[in-house]
């Protein structure tokens, strides 16, 4: 093969359409505008302009924030880490956390750590090094004979502070 003998497959690309170039082309006089008004002239953008009237964007009324300091956790429950135990994926002997679980496939991407729920049976012996975790899946940790640490303080209630 030569480079000069190279060429795109037959039918795969169209020529463009030359508008505006008399009325026998088919494209000729209002190049496919349609007629006169603001959208048939150069440079126009009114993607939300409703004439003057009130867009759309603006009548509807705003709801709700995006608040900066929430904490974003993958939730894992016991059931998944104990089958992911039988399948072979996490060694007892290494200590359970985010990147052993993203590594594992039991997570997908790290977020911001993960938190431990308690659904489901824990039979293996683990220790966990978390950002947080349900009384129930505390409970269930210990009671197969496992530790857990938590990374993330947990807050104090809210009556304790008064």
């Amino acid at each position: 093969m030569k480079l000069n003998e190279i060429s795109d497959n037959p039918g795969s690309s169209k020529s463009r359409m030359r508008v505006g170039r008399g009325i026998g082309s088919g494209k000729g006089k209002t190049a496919g505008r349609g007629v006169k008004g603001q959208k048939a002239r150069e440079g126009v953008a009114i993607k939300g302009f409703e004439g003057g009237q009130m867009p759309l964007h603006r009548r509807l009324p705003k709801r709700g924030f995006n608040n900066l300091f929430s904490t974003d956790y993958n939730e894992v429950n016991i059931g998944r880490i104990q089958a992911a135990v039988d399948a072979g994926k996490l060694d007892l002997a290494t200590p359970v956390t985010i990147d052993v679980l993203v590594a594992s496939g039991v997570c997908a991407k790290p977020r911001d750590g993960v938190k431990i729920l308690g659904v489901g049976e824990l039979s293996a012996k683990l220790s966990f090094e978390v950002a947080a975790a349900s009384k129930s899946a505390v409970a269930a940790i210990e009671k197969a004979g496992g530790s857990i640490t938590l990374l993330v303080a947990p807050k104090a209630p809210a009556e304790a502070l008064s």
